[in-house]
């Protein structure tokens, strides 16, 4: 048989256009309109303020990650593993990604809150861009603009993009990733897959699987839509996965082949093992809610087993009205239901077309790179909000930032896309989507009855007519078409001066609630272990899982934590959320001979130490990592450390219902934590300081202090 000639191609897009409209297409030339660049220049720089407003206000924000920052920014060693502490007991429960650049940033400026969370802010303003780039590249600019002032806005994007947690260099990661897809489906080019590869590699480096949520939807429209051959297209995916191993692996083989006693332990996992954290603690159990070693017990993650009935344990009902509710409602969710619409909408119109067939090639061309384009956002959105729904672990309202960005692109495109298909669809999906908008938004605010009580009527009173507008304009369009004669023009231009009130009106409220909870959230200083952007709202839930963070007043002490106290929020499980207020006097103590110890103190769990830590810039030691549940050290492991003068205080400080905060409620009290308590207790002097407890290891009891 003779071999079978190949089956010709089509021309792709990118064949078709000429090399000036390329050109034209990547650096925002003539073919946007005038406006654009400075309306981008100017979101941008909107955008920056925003997120640099009064940052240091927040002082550390999460000490958890700042401590290890501290640690990492004076020691190597703590920098490539991720140490809590600069002499390397325990690691932070994250690879070590997310903390490298804020490290390099206290190395170069020194230790301070806008050395820590500028880079985090720059961050955010880095995502608005490429989301920009990303979504103007075959919408337009209008597109772009909407897209990324929806996500500068997003409550819990500002709150992320100005805190310490890895979630910021996450989203930027997978908006970059999204892009380079993106740019590799146009012509099929390798290098962009395999660029997608990286960002994908470095976003588990930066918070292990969940930088994998969107991966297979990205893979399977790749699969499906690239323009080219398939065992080209299966073979680019094959090199885009080995870079994706090679870029997220190598560090994780570094930490497998090293012998334990030449590296700090994994914090967060219970055999030391990273492997082990990423499948388990970090990993599946945050789906099935079988997390061993999280707060609330073994089995059942941060408040027990997300059984079935769709609950999530202590992290509330799972489900597809999840996102909706009252904890996570005013997070994420105000332009939620516009994404869902515009994206069926939008799907739906470009897969008639395709069937339908174009006249044009190019016309058909165009219509598979936007449909791909919106397969590739659209399944983004649609993978993180089913897991996110259905997850039975631990879930906080703040990781809801992964899904800002796809449903702003989603949002932006499907607007553009409507608006320009002309006709009734484009009066009446709008029409619908401001209006479910804007009763959205009031049910949303409604939450909060005594914060800014005008808003929620405002944008009801605003929203609906402006929705009528659209139909009224709809209307009027078609009776134009049917009826020539010398008043239809007159009548064509009242319909569009109608639409276009009723477009600005639309925007405007669909914007308002976001924007009003995001001004609250950069107005409000934020710690702590679990933050919430916005005001407080009825019918949310307590720890776990729930609260609005922790809000401080202005002034903090040297550790970073406010003066006059927490203004609002929740003090959680005896400090191992929110660490400790430490005095001037405590201070003092425990940097006296601290060069001559490895570690000036320890402390159960690590926001306890890192109150310290940052306070003193000194090593303390975090007894069971995060939570005071990991078995490191263990009794005897810290008993070698105290009799070869390691370590010279233990910070000790009662939990509800009595003992140390090395056994809070749900470890029992056979755990390391606890038991080396008790231990201390039992053989060691206490020393109380402007009422904190400690234990000074280099005395014990009835021994004659020199």
């Amino acid at each position: 048989m003779s071999p079978q000639a190949p089956t010709p191609q089509a021309p792709t897009l990118q064949e078709q256009t000429s090399a000036p409209e390329r050109a034209a297409e990547s650096t925002g030339g003539p073919e946007d309109p005038r406006w654009a660049r400075p309306a981008l220049w100017a979101l941008l720089a909107v955008t920056a303020v925003l997120y640099l407003w009064d940052l240091s206000a927040s002082k550390y924000a999460n000490q958890f990650y700042s401590a290890a920052v501290q640690a990492g920014s004076v020691s190597w060693k703590a920098f490539f593993f991720g140490s809590s502490d600069a002499a390397n007991a325990i690691t932070v429960d994250k690879p070590p990604a997310s903390l490298w650049p804020m490290e390099l940033s206290v190395r170069l400026f020194g230790l301070s809150s806008w050395a820590i969370l500028v880079p985090e802010a720059l961050m955010g303003v880095a995502t608005v861009g490429v989301l920009h780039a990303a979504v103007r590249r075959r919408f337009g600019a209008v597109a772009g603009l909407l897209s990324a002032g929806a996500l500068a806005i997003t409550p819990v994007a500002a709150l992320m993009f100005r805190f310490n947690n890895p979630d910021a260099l996450l989203c930027l990661l997978m908006v970059c990733a999204v892009a380079c897809v993106l740019r590799a489906l146009e012509a099929g080019r390798t290098k962009w897959l395999v660029l997608a590869g990286v960002c994908f590699g470095l976003g588990f480096l930066t918070k292990t699987l969940q930088a994998w949520l969107i991966l297979p939807a990205l893979a399977v429209v790749y699969a499906c839509c690239a323009p080219v051959r398939l065992r080209r297209r299966l073979g680019q995916l094959l090199l885009a996965g080995l870079a994706l191993v090679v870029t997220g692996g190598w560090w994780v083989a570094i930490v497998e082949l090293l012998p334990a006693s030449a590296r700090p332990y994994v914090g967060g996992s219970q055999t030391n093992s990273f492997l082990e954290l990423t499948f388990g603690y970090n990993g599946f159990g945050r789906i099935d809610g079988n997390e061993r070693g999280s707060v609330g017990g073994g089995h059942g993650g941060h408040g027990g087993h997300g059984g079935a009935g769709g609950h999530g344990g202590g992290w509330g009902e799972t489900g597809l009205t999840r996102l909706f509710s009252p904890d996570m409602g005013g997070q994420i969710s105000w332009l939620l239901p516009a994404a869902l619409i515009l994206l069926v909408v939008a799907v739906c119109v470009l897969w008639r077309a395709r069937r339908a067939g174009a006249a044009e090639q190019a016309d058909q061309a165009e219509q598979a790179a936007q449909r791909a384009e919106f397969l590739v956002w659209g399944g983004a959105l649609l993978m993180t909000f089913t897991i996110f729904s259905f997850m039975s672990g631990i879930f906080h309202q703040y990781y809801n930032i992964a899904l800002s960005p796809y449903l702003a692109a989603v949002v932006g495109m499907g607007s553009v896309l409507v608006w320009r298909r002309g006709g009734w669809l484009a009066r009446i999906v709008p029409a619908v989507v401001v209006a479910v908008t804007a009763v959205w938004s009031y049910v949303l605010l409604d939450r909060s009855p005594q914060w800014l009580p005008w808003l929620r009527w405002t944008v009801l009173a605003l929203g609906l007519p402006a929705a009528l507008g659209l139909l009224l304009s709809a209307g009027a369009a078609a009776r134009d078409g049917r009826v020539p004669g010398r008043g239809a023009g007159s009548t064509r231009r009242r319909a569009g001066v109608v639409a276009g009130v009723a477009v600005g009106l639309g925007v405007a409220t669909a914007l308002a609630g976001p924007l009003a909870y995001t001004l609250d959230t950069v107005n409000t200083a934020k710690g702590g272990s679990i933050v919430t952007a916005g005001p407080a709202v009825r019918g949310g839930r307590g720890f776990p899982g729930g609260g609005h963070g922790r809000m401080f007043r202005r002034g903090g002490n040297k550790a970073g934590m406010p003066r006059g106290g927490v203004a609002g929020g929740m003090r959680g499980m005896g400090g191992l959320l929110d660490g400790a207020s430490v005095s001037g006097a405590a201070e003092r103590l425990v940097e006296r001979n601290a060069d001559k110890y490895t570690w000036a103190a320890a402390a159960v769990g690590s926001q306890n130490a890192a109150s310290y830590q940052l306070a003193t810039q000194k090593p303390v030691m975090a007894i069971g990592g995060f939570n005071g549940s990991d078995p490191s050290p263990t009794l005897a492991q810290f008993q070698r450390f105290v009799a070869d003068g390691k370590i010279h205080y233990f910070v000790a400080g009662k939990r509800p219902g009595g003992g140390f905060r090395g056994a809070p409620a749900g470890f029992g009290q056979q755990g390391p934590a606890a038991r080396i308590s008790a231990w201390i207790e039992k053989n060691f002097q206490q020393v109380t300081v402007a009422g904190a407890t400690f234990y000074d290891l280099t005395q014990r009891k009835g021994q004659r202090r020199e």
